[in-house]
């Protein structure tokens, strides 16, 4: 067993795309020749890199929504996905596979309530899928705070990925995994990624032509002889998103095939990942975070709140968007917990359980009868599953990729205002309150800047559609 190891993680995750009215993807522009690009990017990358083999040689997390589509879309290649991890978790007795939280918002702008929910949620996918409990979880956008990493020791889990500048310590040795100590005397282990390697990989297509001369000269030299020499382990882990084989750069599936499977081995190097590391080798460096911050802005999380150089352009409507919705969750939330304080004894924890009826584990009737100790009418019930639906939409509006870009006008922050009038909707359905109106009033502040689009009629739109379709909720 060599003391050189390297692990390459991809973080495979697309944004919900479905309408909340029929549960369907809607045809996208750009995604030709298919009709959207969940099918696209799966042609270009999911499925070749599941055909590979590329999921066992590699540390990953695929996202729910992503994991979910795919399973319903092509269920041949989610076999395999989970055939190929399952075979390191039966080998070593731990998966190369991360979990990862659910509906991808950042957490260190979540409240404590929903932090939980996104990871109790994550937790329970992974492990409807993958068949055992996950060792790890991918922080969306590798967003971090220190409540967030004891939410995710409280569930169970070991370790995160951070990107090196997400810690106090610089500069910082990233050839090996840190424990970062909490509040409450607890700690979790971080393993970092190699910044130049990643970034290269990432954003210079010359670097993955041709695996075993990457391997040789721009790999093996972050290898210090000197611990070779000592016996110290050491590893060197690339992170990227894992669209970036075959998607972002075609053929570089092959690039990664190819990495993993020859081109390391011939030098020596062996292939990784945090749990197996984990197993072999004492995590014996402290390190502390750098609160409310990520891999994808390096001003921490201003790219999900307002201007930031990251985005070109005014981003002020991000800061409105997220004010608006803000407003909608608080309200929206008070009403579901008057409505179910006195049906269900903890409103919130029958939130979080609900992800076993969204898995089809459990039926909605059994999930509310258990919580509130009684058989219920049918129709309380009913009541009781639309204010869950809510909720679960109320969760898909946060998701990040809503204000990740420089403009309004996109399908990503289009949907989540979709999801948001859907969560008022269902409110109105199961309560008779209806917010639409203070909505409406804080979003009409949300404007595209480069065309003038409103985000109150967005939501309007949504609203008049959901009042011819007629249907409560989608499937």
């Amino acid at each position: 067993m060599t003391l050189r190891s390297i692990c390459v993680h991809a973080h495979f995750y697309q944004p919900p795309r479905e309408d909340p009215l029929t549960g369907i993807i809607p045809p996208e522009s750009g995604s030709a020749p298919y009709p959207n690009w969940n099918e696209r990017i799966h042609a270009e990358c999911y499925r070749p890199n599941a055909e590979l083999g590329n999921f066992e040689q590699v540390s990953f997390n695929v996202g729910p929504t992503l994991m979910s589509w795919m399973q319903g879309y092509d269920p041949e290649t989610s076999s395999k996905i989970v055939a190929q991890e399952r075979a390191n978790y039966v080998r070593y007795g731990v998966g190369n596979a991360m979990a990862q939280a659910y509906n991808h918002t950042i957490l260190p702008l979540d409240s404590l309530r929903d932090k939980i929910t996104q990871v109790y949620w994550g937790i329970a996918d992974f492990e409807h899928r993958f068949g055992h409990r996950p060792a790890g979880m991918w922080l969306p956008e590798t967003a971090a705070d220190l409540e967030t990493l004891q939410v995710l020791v409280d569930h169970g889990i070991q370790f995160t990925i951070l990107a090196p500048w997400q810690f106090v310590e610089q500069p910082l040795d990233v050839s090996q995994p840190y424990r970062i100590p909490l509040p409450d005397g607890r700690n979790i282990v971080a393993f970092t990624y190699h910044q130049d390697l990643s970034g290269g990989i990432s954003f210079n297509p010359s670097l993955t032509l041709n695996a075993d001369q990457f391997a040789q000269h721009n790999l093996q030299p972050f290898f210090s002889s000197a611990k070779a020499r000592n016996g110290e382990p050491q590893l060197v882990m690339l992170a990227s998103d894992g669209e970036l084989y075959g998607h972002h750069q075609p053929l570089r599936n092959y690039f990664l095939a190819r990495l993993v499977d020859g081109a390391v081995s011939r030098l020596g190097l062996e292939v990784t990942y945090p749990g197996l590391w984990l197993q072999r080798y004492p995590v014996l460096r402290t390190a502390h975070l750098r609160e409310n911050t990520s891999w994808s802005c390096h001003h921490g999380v201003k790219r999900w709140l307002g201007n930031c150089p990251c985005t070109p352009g005014d981003g002020h409507w991000k800061a409105q968007l997220r004010y608006a919705f803000e407003r909608i969750a608080a309200s929206l939330d008070q009403v579901y917990e008057h409505a179910l304080s006195s049906v269900v004894g903890d409103p919130w924890e029958l939130r979080n359980r609900y992800i076993h009826v969204l898995l089809g584990q459990v039926s909605v009737e059994q999930l509310v009868n258990d919580a509130a100790g009684a058989r219920l009418p049918a129709e309380a019930v009913t009541r009781c599953h639309m204010l869950l639906e809510s909720q679960r939409e109320r969760q898909r509006m946060f998701t990040s990729c809503g204000w990740f870009f420089e403009d309004f006008d996109r399908i990503e922050p289009k949907n989540n205002v979709a999801y948001a009038a859907q969560a008022v909707r269902l409110l109105r359905m199961a309560t008779g309150v209806d917010i639409s109106g203070e909505a409406m009033n804080n979003l009409r502040r949300v404007v595209s800047q480069r065309n003038g689009l409103r985000a109150d009629l967005i939501f309007y739109q949504h609203m008049q559609r959901a009042i011819k379709d007629g249907r409560i909720i989608a499937g």
